[in-house]
Order: structure tokens, then sequence, then C-alpha cells
């Protein structure tokens, strides 16, 4: 199967041109030309929420380009057909979670046979599932819409009422809406503009919600309540500073919401008793610059109401556990656990008589439960090389249960009720792959690249069993890098249509993650951003070297920031790749981190730089963004994928991109670009939507090394 070079061999159509239109301004003495920036809609606020407002001339540039796409895509039908017919195959479409119980109920959330969206469902404590009580139907509620996603949904404290919140333009703009359980019809009460999170009062007359402001930031949180216009709604909080992030939550033994504040380096919180309501938000640590931390609440550790913050204060740079008196949180604070460099603590709970942590040791999860009564401590590990571990602990505080989920790249997700006292484990589901799958049919690797400066890379791998590693190989390698976050070695169907087919599927564990603590996470941002690029490229040389793959048959992969990477890596080394497969890819980084009008630039700069105020940042950040470094290289195939309506990856970053590259390869080799014009940041909202989605990319994967030529189903 051939797919056309850029002016097309089999198909009469040619690229879309992007009108070249002059527009330069100087910034620190520097003069940056940018002929694609009318592609930003003067109205793009407005597009966001009513895409119908998009101006023609850019509405007709983004339906080009997607007519070029579907184009050159178009001899990849077959293929792309038989790719959702598997990955298809190995979703259980009636699928549903085990309960968890809170109070009288059980709650659950399931699937029905052919349903796009999830079910919200509920059942009295220990009943059969004839008892079952719908919820929300997700299905019944997107008929009808482009876009529908279900968002955050709470329960109020005595079971009668149930606060939900949905999206339907993919902008991330949610509507809160308030469910009368007993009729099944919602209330009046309508909140919109708002992150979707709620946190009830204790009587369940009111809950606090975050509002969203204009430009997509959330600095405010209100208390409304029930029966009352939403234009009265008291505001509880603003946080002045519009680079932090605000929000709810409430804290698992039920006496407080919590407010959260925090940027890329640091945090505050604010408490507020959920049964005094009218009572002013309280402080408990002040922000300090690059000091985090995040807490629970125990009634009575010590005799005495305590908080548990998690924190890297006083130089923890993988983090302890403090404790500090509810009252009295600047108190003296005692430690629980103190800080052990290399041992990364990634979250902790509280229960009534147990502590639960969840950590992180040389790229490996592990679960720590301690006894409160005894100070007592035994893990939960695993014995592959490279496996997922969560945790969550549940709705009620008073419990012996925490419940945990295992997966690795063959191993299908486990879950298990864990109890803290006996250390009985009770397997309550283990994923089921309707069309059938033998994890000892594939192998499972955690392997070491060396980047430039010496540094360990993790790369976790998975492969076939008996596959020959002698470097024919094609490998999907997969890429993300910022803002601490780590990318799970944690199962997934979709990638096993690609291994079967031969491939090898790696996940670059690059700086910029906290897969090996947080100064992993510092020694991929601001100064030393270029060392998420370079481990990425250290990772495809060092897989090729130990025959997994060979340079030219690498199909690189990355979203969002993990999108940048991907444009980095083109221009920094562009023969090492076969394609490039860019989701909502953050390309245009410095025009984004200049313009302070768009939602999540002043919350970026602790993560990039400043480089309105920064000239340092400036230059730091013009020489990798990777739209103001194309240039005439030899770029691979190139598939970008965008969100009309995405707040957090604007859709011009990815078309000013592509018109670049477009002028400047000298490879002939195809530059894509595919808008969705029903969907944000996160693509389809629909299970098997999105499969469609994902069987696309995966084609371009094929197709790029070759793979989809001879396309005859998976290998046996």
């Amino acid at each position: 199967m051939t797919l056309p070079v850029q002016t097309s061999e089999v198909c009469d159509v040619t690229p879309p041109e992007a009108e070249r239109r002059p527009f330069a301004r100087v910034v620190h003495g520097v003069r940056l030309e940018d002929p694609y920036a009318w592609l930003k809609a003067e109205n793009w606020a407005e597009a966001m929420r009513r895409p119908e407002v998009l101006p023609a001339d850019i509405r007709a540039h983004l339906e080009a380009e997607n007519a070029y796409a579907a184009a050159l895509l178009g001899p990849l039908g077959a293929l792309k057909t038989k790719l959702v017919a598997e990955m298809r195959g190995r979703i259980k479409e009636d699928d549903s979670t085990p309960p968890t119980p809170e109070g009288p109920y059980d709650y659950a959330i399931r699937y029905r046979e052919g349903g796009q969206h999830p079910l919200i469902v509920r059942r009295p404590r220990g009943a059969d599932a004839e008892a079952e009580q719908i919820l929300l139907d997700g299905d019944a509620l997107a008929k009808g819409r482009a876009f529908f996603q279900l968002g955050h949904w709470r329960v109020s404290p005595d079971h009668a009422l149930l606060a939900w919140s949905a999206d339907d333009k993919g902008s991330e703009f949610d509507t809160i809406r308030v469910r009368d359980l007993a009729t099944g019809a919602d209330l009046a009460d309508e909140v919109s503009s708002a992150t979707g999170a709620t946190v009830w009062a204790a009587d369940g007359k009111s809950f606090w919600y975050v509002r969203l402001d204009e430009r997509h930031r959330a600095l405010e949180v209100y208390r409304h309540r029930l029966g009352t216009p939403v234009d009265q709604d008291e505001l509880v909080f603003k946080e002045q500073d519009p680079g932090w992030f605000v929000g709810v939550e409430e804290t698992r033994s039920g006496a407080y919401c919590v407010i959260t504040v925090s940027d890329h380096d640091t945090s505050e919180a604010h408490l507020i008793p959920r049964d005094a309501p009218e009572t002013a938000p309280r402080l408990v640590w002040p922000r300090r610059t690059g000091v985090r931390y995040e807490l629970d609440h125990h009634p009575s550790l010590g005799g005495r109401s305590t908080l548990i913050l998690r924190t890297n204060a006083d130089g923890a740079v993988d983090f302890k556990l403090v404790a500090v008196p509810a009252d009295d949180p600047s108190g003296e604070a005692r430690e629980l656990l103190p800080h052990r460099p290399g041992i990364y603590v990634l979250d902790h709970a509280a229960t009534a008589r147990h502590l639960v942590r969840l950590e992180r040791v040389d790229a490996l999860p592990r679960l720590v439960i301690r006894a409160l009564a005894d100070e007592s401590e035994h893990q939960i590990a695993f014995p592959e090389e490279a496996y997922s571990l969560g945790v969550d602990a549940g709705r009620e505080f008073d419990t012996e249960i925490t419940r945990f989920t295992y997966s690795s790249l063959a191993t299908p997700a486990e879950v298990w009720d864990y109890d803290m006292t006996t250390g009985e484990r009770r397997l309550r589901k283990r994923q089921e792959i309707p069309s059938g799958h033998d994890p000892a049919a594939y192998v499972v690797r955690r392997v070491t690249a060396t980047a430039p400066d010496g540094a360990d890379v993790p790369v976790t791998v998975l492969h076939r069993a008996g596959l020959a590693l002698d470097g024919t190989a094609p490998c999907l390698l997969y890429g993300y890098g910022a803002y601490g976050i780590s990318i799970p070695a944690s199962f997934s169907g979709g990638r096993l249509s690609l291994v079967d087919r031969g491939f090898v599927y790696a996940i670059a564990h690059v700086r910029g993650g906290t897969e090996k603590g947080w100064g992993w996470y510092l020694d991929g941002k601001l100064e030393n951003k270029p060392n998420t690029f370079l481990d990425f490229i250290a990772v495809a040389e060092h897989l090729a070297e130990a025959g997994f793959t060979s340079a030219g048959r690498i199909v690189a992969h990355g979203g969002s920031a993990g999108g940048m990477l991907m444009g980095a890596i083109a221009n920094l080394r562009p023969e090492l790749f076969a394609g490039i497969i860019a989701d909502v890819p953050f390309v245009d980084v410095l025009t984004t981190m200049l313009d302070d009008t768009l939602p999540l630039t002043p919350p970026e700069w602790p993560e990039w730089g400043n480089p309105i105020e920064d000239a340092e940042a400036f230059r730091r950040i013009r020489g990798y963004s990777p739209v103001d470094n194309v240039g005439p290289r030899p770029y691979p195939a190139i598939f970008a994928l965008a969100g009309l309506t995405d707040p957090r990856v604007t859709y011009w970053e990815p078309a000013k991109w592509v018109a670049r590259l477009r002028e400047a390869t000298t490879s002939g080799r195809p530059i894509l670009l595919k808008t969705n014009m029903d969907a944000g940041h996160g693509g389809a909202a629909g299970r098997f939507d999105r499969l469609d989605e994902v069987a696309l990319s995966y084609a371009f994967a094929l197709w790029a090394v070759g793979r989809a030529e001879t396309e005859s189903g998976p290998s046996a």
C-alpha cells in the first residue's frame, strides 16, 4: 500500500497552502516573524464555547487540511477498520467497576452493550444487581450531541441528591446540575462555566464549586445554596494571581472542604468545616515558592484532630509526611515519615486505623500500609520488571479495606481489595479481553538508556515472545516528560494491534516526569528542558543499538506537552524516525508563552519560564520551540491531531506547525493535520469513537514503516 508524497503520486490532491500574511514584532531586541499568526481567531475565547462563530477563512483552512488528510489516508481505510474491530474486540462492552461502598449504598460505573458513555449506578449495600438504580445515563444524556463527556459526580450526605457535571463542547467549561435521586429529575439549580468538581456541605443544602472566568482560568470558589439563583452564589475564595489553579476537594474524614491553590512549583490549602459552611476559609500553610503540600485529615490521631501533609518543605525533594494540629496548622510539625532521597512519595490517604501511601523506587511503584496504633508497616509490590500500581482508599474513613489496581504492559488490570489489618487480598475484578489474551505470549522489559550527560533513562518495552531482536522490528516509542507526570507501565489493549504485527512498543520515561522522583522532574524543566529531548533521542538510539529496532524504523508518539517533545526531536534528529504522531501538540511554545491572555500561559511560566519579563527565558525557549526551529530538513512523515475547542493546546498551534513543516521539509514525506471540529484536548468522548482516532494513528504508524503494504491481520 502506497501513500503519496507531498505532491501526491496516486491521488489528485495537493496539500493546502496556508496564506502567508505578514506579521512581525520585536521582543527583547529580536524580530519575530509569524506569517501564520492569523490562524489564531480574534474571537478564540468565544469560539471555544461556540465553535460555529469561528471565522470562515480559518474554518476553511482547517477543513481543507482535514480533506487532504482524509484523501492521503484513504488507502488505509480497510486497515483502520480492521484495527478498530480488533481494539473493540478487546473491550468488554458491558463492563463495570467493582462496587464502592459509601453509607447505605454500593456505587459503581458501568457500560451497556454498544454504549459509548458510562452509567452511574447504585444499589443497597450488599444487594444483588436486580436492586440497581441508574443515577446517570451517559448514553441518554449524550443523545443528539456531537460531543458529550460526563465530568464529576458526588452524592449528597443523605444520598438523596447527586451533584453532577458535563461538558458538551470539549472546551472543558462544565455545567453542574443537581439530580433528585428519588424522582430522577434535575432540580432548577444549574451552574455553568465550572470545573465540575463539587463538595457538599454536611447538611446537604449547599455545595462549593470552582467557577472559570472568560479566559478559562480557575480562580474563584463559590458556594451555591440549593433553590437560590446562581447569580446570588457566595464568593468564598478568590485567587488574585492568574498563574495559579484553584480546586475543591473533601478530606476522607469528611470534616473539611479543602480549597487547593497551586502552580507547577508551589501550593497552599485553605479549610472550611463542612458542618459550618458559613465559616471563612482558614489557611493551612502560606505559600512559599517551591514548597508544595497536599493534605488529608484524621480526627483523632494521637488524641487530636490532625492534618497529615505530604510535602517537600525543608529540602525534602522526594517528599515526606508530617502531622500538624488541624486547629493550629502553623504550629510545630511532627515528622511521620522522613525524607528518603530516591524514594518518591506519590500519594497518601488516612483512614481510621491506617495510613496508606504510594511511593516509587527506581521507577517502580509500591504500596505501603502503616498501622497507626503501633506505626508498624508492610509493603505491597510485584515481581515484574515493569508494572503499574494505583491505589484507591475509597470513600469511607472507618474501614479496614483499601483498593489497589495492578497491571503491566502485558497483564490486564486486576482490582484487589486489601484488608490492611489481616493482609488478606480479595480479587474484585480482572479485566476481561473478550477476543482472548495470553500474557505469556508477550515480553515486558525494563531497560536503561544513557543520556548524553550520563543520566540513566528508564525504558519500558513490550514485544511478542520470540520476536527476533535483530534490528528489523519497527518500534513505536512514546514519550511525555513534563509537569512531573509519569507515564505508567499499564495495560492497553489497543497497543496489542501494533505488537501483534511485529512492533516493539516502548515508553521512554524521560526527565520532566517523576518516574525517578521529584528531582527527575526538576531536571526536565526551565533551563533543564533540553534534557527531555536528549533523553528521548538517547532512548531511540539505545533501542536501535540493542537490536529492538533500527534507526529509520521508529515511529515517535507524544501528545500535548509530549507533542512539544515530538516537535523538538523532529528538528534535532529527523533521520532517526520513520514517522511522528503528535496529538494536540504544544509546539508554538514561544508565541504562547508571550501571550498572557491565553488560558494557560501564566500558569505555565513556572514550567518553561516567562519570556515576557525574562530575556534569558526568551532566548532559552526560542532555542527549542518547535515552530521557531523548523528548517530545511528531511522530516519524517508527520501526523498531527488537534481539537477545535481545546483550551489547553489551542487548534492554531498544530496548524501553524504543519504549515511551516510543509514549507521546509526536504524529504517529500507527507505532513498531515487532522482537526476534530467537534472536540477538544481529549479528542472524541465516546469510548468507541475514540478507537477510530487511535486506529487511524496506528494505521499511519504501520504505513510509515512499510507494514501496511502486506497487511493481512495480526501474526499468529
